[in-house]
């Protein structure tokens, strides 16, 4: 069964794990924890059972949520959970007042793409060269009107 908690710090080693295993440029054990500190971030983690299977966040900025990492372990993907988890966040920042969302994504990340297109996300700019490990483009994407979103079927 799959179900959603606020970032802890116990769940901060089974993320380093991940984010190694995930990412060209993962964020460290410092980033993490600092998540746990800012007022503005709302962090979610992804737990089949009692296993960490994901995780992301949003930064709540006046009216726009910012979405700064979502990931899947890579042994889940494929089965819907990055889905799940980006429902679980436009949720929050519905909930927490916020009438649009932003985010980058790699121009070669296809299936993310797919995903944020499905959500409601529409493609608005391109920032050149953005990620450090690769110099790849980042494609920047918006989701208008959160008052009105519903997820998709």
């Amino acid at each position: 069964m799959l179900k959603f908690e606020a970032l802890d710090a116990a769940h901060i080693p089974a993320i380093l794990e991940i984010e190694v295993a995930s990412q060209g440029a993962p964020w460290s054990e410092r980033a993490f924890q600092n998540e746990l500190a800012n007022p503005h971030s709302i962090f979610r983690v992804a737990l089949q059972g009692k296993e960490l299977v994901g995780y992301g966040g949003i930064w709540t900025i006046v009216d726009e949520a910012h979405v700064t990492t979502i990931t899947i372990a890579p042994k889940m993907r494929g089965k819907g959970l990055g889905q799940k988890l980006m429902i679980e966040l436009i949720r929050c920042a519905i909930s927490a007042g916020m009438t649009c969302s932003t985010l980058e994504v790699r121009a070669s990340n296809e299936a993310a793409i797919k995903l944020y297109e499905r959500l409601g996300y529409h493609r608005a700019a391109v920032r050149k060269r953005y990620y450090p490990d690769n110099h790849e483009d980042a494609i920047i994407m918006w989701l208008y009107e959160l008052t009105n979103w519903e997820p998709p079927r």
